[in-house]
């Protein structure tokens, strides 16, 4: 078993800066991807950014890319979603997942989630 635990959420303007954390904990050996996702009121959650958790390898959704950077910290069994130029439409909640398989749309854990609110 995998336990996230997210923070670093928060109320930011328009144009600013949050970095989020996701600490990993128990079995994390078995972990080899891991992503932030995203809620907004109303809408389905979406998949933000992935990374590979060896390699690095990372992937975007369109909406943000060059203004979000996800990367990971293998010793604190950490990954961090940097988000520079906010916009009100990145308000949603934000969530880590993590896999044992690379390339999955069926994550196996999950964290509570960290509230964004951007303000315009």
């Amino acid at each position: 078993q995998v336990q996230l635990v997210e923070s670093g959420g928060g109320l930011v303007q328009a144009g600013g800066s949050l970095r989020l954390s996701c600490v990993a904990s128990g079995s994390t050996f078995s972990i080899n991807a891991m992503a932030w996702y995203r809620q907004a009121p109303g809408k389905q959650r979406a998949p933000v950014a992935t990374i590979t958790t060896r390699s690095g390898t990372t992937i975007y959704a369109d909406s943000v890319k060059g203004r979000f950077t996800i990367s990971r910290d293998s010793a604190k069994d950490t990954v961090y979603l940097q988000m520079n130029s906010l916009k009100p439409e990145d308000t949603a909640v934000y969530y880590c997942a993590a896999d044992h398989s690379i390339g999955t749309k069926n994550w196996n854990y999950w964290g509570k989630g960290t509230q964004v609110t951007v303000s315009s």
